[in-house]
């Protein structure tokens, strides 16, 4: 007797109740960049590496202060005119202004390609990079309030430099 083969029509009606019933099933194939959920603000430590988020951006960053006693260098907005989820960058001082990047982060996964709107604090100019490991051509410094980044590293941003 020959195995029977299956057609790709029953295939794709199994995909379909697997896309169904398993959640993130399709989100899967989707591959697309993951967005930081709407009402994730959270705050990044260099000291720790460590990154913990709140449902607001005052509790992201009164807890991060009392906690550890770091200075914020910079905050990350996903929208325009600092709205959305937020990522605020802890350092443990303030930056200084000899001509070099003293603090570099890689964005994690549902930050890159995102950011949009940024504020530096801690005396930081924000540089924002295409690529990991500050790669490629970067846009900046920002050394004020931005309520746009403009169109060149607007949701682009993979790796941001402070100096």
């Amino acid at each position: 007797m020959r195995p029977r083969q299956v057609g790709r029509r029953a295939v794709l009606v199994i995909v379909a109740v697997l896309a169904a019933v398993v959640p993130g099933a399709a989100v899967a194939q989707a591959g697309g960049p993951v967005a930081p959920k709407p009402d994730s603000h959270c705050s990044y430590h260099f000291s720790t590496g460590e990154t913990l988020c709140f449902t607001t951006l005052a509790e992201a960053t009164a807890q991060s202060r009392d906690a550890r006693g770091d200075v914020i260098q910079a905050t990350l907005f996903a929208d325009p005119n600092y709205g959305g989820a937020s990522f605020t960058v802890y350092g443990s001082g303030m930056c200084e202004k000899d001509g070099v990047v003293n603090f570099q982060i890689n964005l994690p996964d549902d930050w890159k390609n995102v950011v949009s709107s940024v504020q530096p604090w801690g005396g930081c100019w924000i540089w924002l990079y295409p690529e990991p490991d500050l790669g490629g051509e970067r846009d900046g410094p920002f050394k004020e309030n931005t309520p746009d980044v403009g169109s060149m590293l607007n949701d682009r941003t993979q790796s941001v430099g402070l100096s």
